[in-house]
């Protein structure tokens, strides 16, 4: 946890998020022959190492489209300063991201309401669950 000029403590959010996969009992067998062999560490690295090739693989048509729909990439904050600035402005917000999106804990469900038109991410999302609640029908 980091701590503000005011001694308060903030919270870090994660830098990877957990999944779980199933597979078949021979490509498991195989990978972990690969890393008895020593070719990798552990099933973990093999399956990061092989989604990291997948990723690079379509790197250029995952980069078109980010661009066709206008996504963000990588970590997208939302502050209750910017939503009061949308709000201010008669404007609503269309959130897309690729990534991980964070709405800050201060950010009520009634603002994030009034303020965000459209929330959709690919990957994750991070907000407080009355925030959650009152997006869910604008969340893709």
């Amino acid at each position: 946890m980091a701590r503000t000029a005011t001694g308060a403590t903030l919270a870090r959010a994660p830098d990877s998020e957990k999944i779980t996969i199933n597979l078949g009992f021979v490509d498991l067998g195989q990978i972990e022959l690969l890393v008895q062999e020593g070719f990798y560490s552990n099933r973990s690295d093999f399956i990061r190492t092989a989604i990291r090739n997948q990723i690079e693989r379509h790197a250029e048509t995952v980069r078109q489209i980010v661009i066709r729909k206008s996504v963000d990439l990588g970590l997208r904050h939302v502050t209750r300063d910017e939503l009061i600035a949308a709000q201010a402005a008669g404007e609503m917000l269309d959130i897309r991201v690729l990534g991980l999106v964070v709405i800050a804990p201060d950010v009520t469900a009634e603002l994030a309401r009034e303020t965000i038109s459209a929330l959709s991410v690919l990957g994750t999302l991070q907000a407080p669950d009355a925030v959650r609640a009152a997006l869910a029908d604008r969340i893709t």
